[in-house]
This record gives C-alpha cells, structure tokens and sequence, in this order.
C-alpha cells in the first residue's frame, strides 16, 4: 500500500474527468443526445475492453470473465445501469449550470452519497464508532458546501449579463440545472456500489496474474455496459422525439470526423477517471479505500473550477459572488478529507 501514490493517481484521473466536456465545444451541428452517445460508444463500450485487455496477462481476459461469479457480474450491471441516469443526469447538468457551477452541485451529492450509502448497506452503525461519526458529520459538510454553490449559483444569475451568460453556457437554466445536478450525484454514486460489488471479478483478475493497480478494469466492462445501456435509450428516445436521428448522416464528412474524433476523446478522457481511480484505490490501505470515492470527487470538484474559470463561465460576475463561490468550495473538498483524521 502506498497512500501518496494513490491519491497522486487518483488525482490524474481527476483531471481527466474534470476535463472530459471540454473536447464537446469543439462540435459542430450535433445535437446534444446525438454527441452525448458517441462519447459514450467510446467511454463505456470501446474503452473498458481495450484497457482491460492491454492490462491482464495476454490471453486471459476472456477466462477471467468466464470465471467471475455471475452475481459480481449482474450486481456489477444493475449498479452501473443506475450510474447510467446518473451520466446521463450528470451531462445535462452541464448543459445547463455549465462545468463549473455544474460539476461542483452533482459532485458535491455523489461524494456525500457514495461515501455514507456503502457502509449503511453493509449493516454499519456509523453513529457507534469514531470513523462513523467522523463520516456523517463530512456529509453534513459536504452538503453545505453544496448549499453555498447553489447561492454563488443564484448571485451569478443576478449579476451576469444575459449576454455574457449565454456566450459562456448558452442553455444557462439554474433552477432545472440545479434539480437535475442532485438527481446526477445521488445516482453517480451508484458507480462506487458497482465497484464494490465487482471485488470478486478483480479477485479472479488477480488470480490469473493481472497486478492489483488494475485488478478493476475487468470490472468496468460490466458497470459500463449497464451505464451504456440506460444512455443509450434515452438518447434513442430524443433522436426520435427531436428528429436529430439524422446527425449522424447529414452532415460533410469532414464536420462527422471532426465530432468522431473530439466526442471519442471526451469519452476516452471520461474513462481515464475510472481507470485511475481503481490503480489509486488500490494502493490505499483498507481504512482510506471506502474514502477514495470522495477524494475522487473533491479534486474533480477543483479541476472543474478551474477550467469554468478559464471558459469565462464567471465573466462579468461580482467579487461577493466569486468569494462565495471559493468558500463552497473549499468546504466540498474540507468535507471529505474530515472523514481521513
């Protein structure tokens, strides 16, 4: 066990996902759903296989799928199918509040769920023991880190120019957004759950040789598959009702390569967060692992703010409301290192 090295890997995946949306403002004419489930071909479905390939030993990774125990596997599925609202919910989220404000709401729900659920369903008594205790007052925290966003959230929706507000996030809605964001991280969260359930699949990934940094990868290509499958129906869904099915297909080829080639590096860029996160959890000792979720949560917290701030998503907002908006988040990411001493 190396805890530096785990939060030092933690911390790249972080910035991946942090900086996964970016890559969408480079396409052009695609409506929202028709994007959102091409960078989900390749983050849930093209991803997972090749970096689960690549990472076990050569010629094993159809047997260590074989010889999971089918219940990690459907488990594994169910979670990732319900994480699949949570992507969903989570993108629209960034539709609406933008990166900044956006990720800090949903992310600021799913550490404070992803941290509190798991050890509640194991049959914990977190108000019996010290670690317990220490938990529920994070997610007390983390919650009012979250209130003081949305309060920077409604300032900036004062005091920006409707012009300056569109130029930054052209669908900027905060009430929707904000409702959307909580849906976004209680369900995320579900993606940890899917995690834990899938122990045994990296046990027999570690059996068969495969070195424990990526002993969760086989795992992913469950969870991933449920996350796909909820995606991808609701973004059928809208090319029917919207009639964009014909995104795909009436567009140059030059303008379809180009959002080919940036929605697939959002979707690589989103997996590199799981991918680092399982190689980070790893490396901590068992007391930390449970609180790596949050760890996860709160650098994505602080990587996205960055790039809002450098996409001007806060142009022309007051001092109150970037003061208020600092002190959010510095409680999001205080809440869940308390649960560490």
């Amino acid at each position: 066990m190396n805890p530096i090295l785990g939060i030092v890997l933690i911390a790249i995946g972080s910035i991946c996902a942090a900086s996964f949306y970016v890559p969408f403002k480079k396409v052009k004419i695609w409506s929202w759903e028709s994007y959102w489930i091409s960078q989900g071909v390749a983050a849930w479905l093209i991803a997972p296989w090749i970096f689960a390939y690549f990472t076990v030993p050569s010629g094993t990774l159809m047997d260590i799928l074989r010889e999971s125990p089918a219940t990690a596997k459907w488990l594994a599925i169910f979670f990732g199918a319900l994480w699949g609202i949570g992507g969903l919910t989570f993108g629209l989220s960034m539709r609406y509040l933008g990166i900044s404000l956006g990720m800090s709401v949903a992310l600021g729900f799913s550490a404070a769920f992803g941290t509190l659920l798991p050890p509640l369903f194991a049959g914990e008594n977190l108000l019996g023991t010290y670690s317990g205790i220490l938990t529920i007052i994070g997610v007390a925290i983390c919650l009012s880190g979250i209130a003081i966003i949305g309060y920077a959230g409604l300032l900036k929706e004062k005091n920006m120019m409707n012009e300056d507000r569109k130029k930054a996030i052209q669908e900027f809605a905060l009430k929707k957004g904000v409702f959307i964001a909580i849906i976004a991280g209680i369900m995320s969260a579900s993606i940890n759950y899917g995690i834990e359930a899938g122990i045994p699949i990296a046990e027999v990934a570690i059996q068969y040789g495969t070195d424990i940094l990526y002993a969760n990868n086989p795992v992913m290509i469950f969870i991933l598959i449920g996350g796909f499958a909820t995606n991808f129906v609701y973004c059928v869904y809208l090319n029917i009702k919207n009639k964009t099915g014909k995104d795909y297909f009436s567009v140059s080829p030059q303008v379809f390569i180009n959002n080919i080639f940036f929605t697939f590096l959002a979707g690589f860029l989103w997996f590199m967060q799981l991918h680092f996160y399982g190689m980070g959890r790893s490396q901590l000792p068992p007391e930390m692992a449970v609180y790596g979720w949050s760890i996860l949560m709160a650098l994505n917290i602080s990587f996205s703010n960055i790039w809002g701030i450098l996409l001007n998503e806060w142009k022309g907002v007051g001092i109150k409301t970037m003061v208020v908006l600092i002190i959010g988040i510095f409680v999001l990411i205080l809440s869940t290192f308390v649960v560490q001493f």
